[in-house]
C-alpha cells in the first residue's frame, strides 16, 4: 500500500514464494525489488542472489524482523543494497526505495550500528579463523529439504539429480558437522533459512 501511494512508481508483481520471485522479476526487469528473508521454497537472500545475477541493475531490498549481525552481512553478500526491520518499514520504506533508484544504499540507524560494529571487529582481526560457510546451492538444498520436500521433489524444482541433491546434502552435514536431519532443520531454523 506504501509503494502504490506513489504517484511515479508502479508495482509490477507479487509473489508468495522465492523462486515466483525471481521468475517474476526477469520479465518486467523492474528498478527495485522489495524482499522478505521468510519465504517458501527459496529464502529471501538465495533470491535476492539469483535476481542480482539475472538483473545486475535491478536493486534488491531486503525488510525482515532479525536484526543479527550474521544475516545483516548475508543480505549485503547477497547483493542486496538495502536492509530495513520490519518494525521501521512505515517510516523508512519509501525512502529506501528513492535511494535505491539513485543506486545508493539505504539502511535505518540500527542496521547502520550492526554494519560499522562488524567493520571495526573485522578491521581490528576480530573474528577471524572462521569455517567457511555452505554454498548459495547447499543452502537453497537446506532451504527445500527442511521445508519437507523429498530429495526428487528438490532435485525436480532445482533441475537437478537426486544423487546431486544427496551429495550436496552430505556436503553441507559434513561441513557443517551435522550428524542427523533433525540437525540440518535445527540449523535451518537457527540460521533463518526456514521460519520455526
Amino acid at each position: 500500500m506504501l509503494i502504490e501511494k506513489e504517484a511515479a512508481w508502479e508495482v509490477c508483481g507479487e509473489a508468495g514464494d522465492g523462486r515466483t520471485a525471481v521468475a517474476l522479476a526477469e520479465k518486467p526487469a523492474p528498478d527495485v525489488v522489495v524482499r522478505d528473508i521468510g519465504m517458501p521454497e527459496l529464502n529471501g537472500l538465495d533470491a535476492a542472489r539469483q535476481i542480482k545475477r539475472a538483473l545486475p541493475k535491478t536493486e534488491v531490498l531486503i525488510f525482515t524482523g532479525e536484526e543479527s549481525e550474521q544475516l545483516i552481512h548475508d543480505v549485503f553478500a547477497a547483493g542486496a543494497r538495502s536492509y530495513i526491520l520490519k518494525s521501521d518499514i512505515g517510516g523508512h520504506l519509501v525512502a529506501a526505495i528513492r535511494a535505491l533508484g539513485e543506486h545508493r544504499h539505504y539502511f535505518t540507524s540500527r542496521i547502520s550500528e550492526v554494519v560499522f560494529a562488524r567493520y571495526l571487529n573485522a578491521a581490528s582481526g576480530a573474528g577471524q579463523g572462521k569455517t567457511e560457510g555452505i554454498t548459495p546451492r547447499e543452502r537453497e538444498i537446506v532451504q527445500l529439504l527442511a521445508e519437507g520436500k523429498s530429495n526428487k521433489e528438490t532435485g525436480a524444482l532445482l533441475g537437478i539429480s537426486i544423487k546431486t541433491v544427496e551429495t550436496h546434502r552430505a556436503a553441507t552435514m559434513r561441513k557443517l558437522r551435522l550428524d542427523s536431519f533433525a540437525d540440518l532443520v535445527r540449523y535451518a531454523i537457527r540460521n533463518k533459512i526456514i521460519a520455526a
